[in-house]
């Protein structure tokens, strides 16, 4: 009992051990690929988080163009994870975040 103890004391030591940025491994990818847009998620073992969507938008006749949503998060060496919302359209790309200034 004392070792499975003991043994469970290392694993849960070893798992919340930070990786190393060489050492990251993808931990869950998916993604999805049309003719009118695509989308696409994946997390990391260094806690790098990503999901993105893109659909086709006409704006006219013969103009069309994808507007992209998405967001990131990851972990600083501070051990505060940060995030970042965007949209990219007709008007730019916009993040929007609590660690970026705001106009």
């Amino acid at each position: 009992m004392k070792f499975a103890v003991a043994f469970a004391a290392i694993l849960a030591l070893a798992l919340a051990a930070p990786v190393d940025e060489k050492d990251a491994q993808v931990l869950k990818y998916d993604n999805d690929v049309a003719a009118d847009g695509y989308s696409f998620q994946y997390d990391t073992s260094n806690g790098i988080k990503a999901q993105e969507k893109a659909e086709l938008k006409s704006f006219g006749d013969d103009v069309s163009a994808l507007v992209v949503r998405g967001s990131f998060s990851y972990t600083a060496a501070d051990g505060q994870v940060y995030t970042v919302n965007y949209v990219a359209d007709e008007n730019g790309f916009q993040p929007e975040a609590a660690h970026l200034p705001q106009a």
